[in-house]
């Protein structure tokens, strides 16, 4: 364990007085921060100049009505179309409407002087649509149609309560939306982070195997203390900088987003919020602090399940990137290796679609505990609320899988940090796994 201890050392203190660790560090919650101010940023900057749209119409129903807005505007003509094709070029386009259009609704026609776009040529249509199903409306003769159909549109939003959970009245009402959104995130940050620092202990392996540094090590270390010191080495990094990562991102969040969101998409997010009323009167508190109180306890759940997870899935997949690289000489030669390993954390990836759709489902919940799938497609399925049992047994599974799978890398590793000049097939893979020591 001193030998171990000694190893994760070097390997935690090379990587974060590495001046790229430390640009990593920062500029990650900047890149994550502009990721989701991005939509709100394209909203506001994404509008275009005013186009100028010159109308011809034929029926004298459709243009008096047609209404301006940011993007476009439109001006009636009397002039005829070819006519005013050959002579208003410095106006976006020429929009003909036929004097059948009532009848024959395809009747129309946009004559554009530059490249039009689907969201301009929607925006005509929509318009024409609604003022061609008015008049057609007006033929039944019905009085106050418009105050009519205002007063029959209906929204319904439902609130789903988890009768499983809890047949209080004042249960706590839950939001699939969210849930839905928090799995994806959750998802791809375990993809991301097995990807990235499972890599990151296969070129280590690498490099320090090219470097002839290992032969030196091994008289003094046994191979497995080597590769364990190595994998938890880089573990403990990446445990630093996701801590990090996590505060700088919610404490800029924090600040920035509210103010770059428009206002009617942050009432839309608070409305998405679980909310505690009845709690609240009962107890005499503030309705917002209580909800941000259930608020901080369900993230620092979530967050609990994240680091258990990430960390399990690190360990499994790094000992078998471990083995990958202590048996070839550069990353080019375990590509070919690497690709069964990286197999089941694509398909985890896939499997959040399904999980999505029916996160209960018998498909879901396997996947989940299999190790090789379960750190990503469980994390998926934790912010539906599933049964704490599944939660447990997926944990379970997975680090005395990571165990088992330890068992075999350091097999491979011993007799691969010595082989040189030849990238070993799978067939001489196994031979090494079944070798006696």
């Amino acid at each position: 364990m001193s030998n171990i201890s000694i190893i994760i050392q070097r390997e935690f203190n090379e990587r974060v007085r590495k001046k790229s660790f430390i640009i990593t560090t920062l500029l990650m919650p900047v890149l994550m921060i502009g990721l989701m101010a991005a939509p709100a940023l394209i909203m506001q900057f994404s509008r275009g100049d005013e186009k100028v749209i010159a109308v011809i119409d034929d029926s004298g129903l459709v243009a008096p009505k047609l209404e301006n807005d940011e993007e476009i505007r439109f001006e009636t003509t009397e002039l005829p179309t070819e006519e005013a094709r050959r002579e208003l070029t410095e106006k976006f386009g020429v929009l003909w409407i036929g004097g059948d259009i009532l009848e024959n609704s395809n009747n129309v026609r946009l004559y554009a002087n530059s490249s039009s776009s689907l969201a301009l040529e929607s925006n005509i249509t929509g318009q024409i649509e609604r003022i061609l199903e008015a008049e057609k409306l007006k033929a039944y003769n019905i009085e106050n149609l418009s105050q009519i159909l205002d007063e029959v549109k209906t929204s319904v939003n439902m609130q789903t309560f988890r009768n499983d959970k809890s047949q209080e009245e004042d249960a706590q009402a839950q939001s699939s939306a969210v849930a839905t959104g928090l799995g994806y995130v959750l998802g791809f940050i375990l993809y991301m982070f097995l990807l990235i620092y499972g890599s990151m202990v296969m070129q280590s392996v690498i490099e320090e195997k090219n470097n002839r540094v290992l032969e030196v090590m091994v008289s003094s270390v046994r191979p497995f203390d080597l590769m364990m010191g190595k994998i938890l080495g880089v573990a403990s990094v990446a445990i630093v900088q996701v801590l990090l990562w996590g505060v700088l991102i919610a404490g800029v969040g924090a600040l920035v987003m509210p103010h770059l969101m428009p206002e009617d998409v942050m009432a839309s997010a608070q409305a998405m919020q679980q909310g505690m009323p009845d709690a609240a009167s009962m107890s005499g508190m503030n309705p917002e602090m209580l909800q941000a109180v259930a608020a901080l306890v369900y993230i620092f759940n979530i967050f609990v399940s994240l680091l258990l997870f990430v960390f399990g899935g690190y360990l499994l997949y790094s000992a078998m990137f471990a083995a990958v690289g202590s048996a070839v000489d550069n990353v080019q030669d375990a590509s070919q290796l690497q690709m069964p390993i990286t197999l089941p954390i694509i398909l985890a990836l896939l499997m959040m679609f399904v999980v999505i759709k029916d996160p209960n489902s018998q498909l879901a919940f396997w996947f989940s505990i299999i190790p090789f799938t379960s750190p990503i497609v469980m994390m998926a399925r934790i912010p539906y609320d599933i049964p704490l049992w599944e939660v447990a047994l997926s944990l379970v599974v997975l680090y005395a899988s990571f165990v088992g799978m330890v068992w075999f890398a350091a097999k491979i590793y011993r007799v691969g940090i010595f082989m040189y000049g030849k990238k070993p097939s799978l067939k001489e893979l196994f031979k090494w796994i079944r070798y006696k020591y």
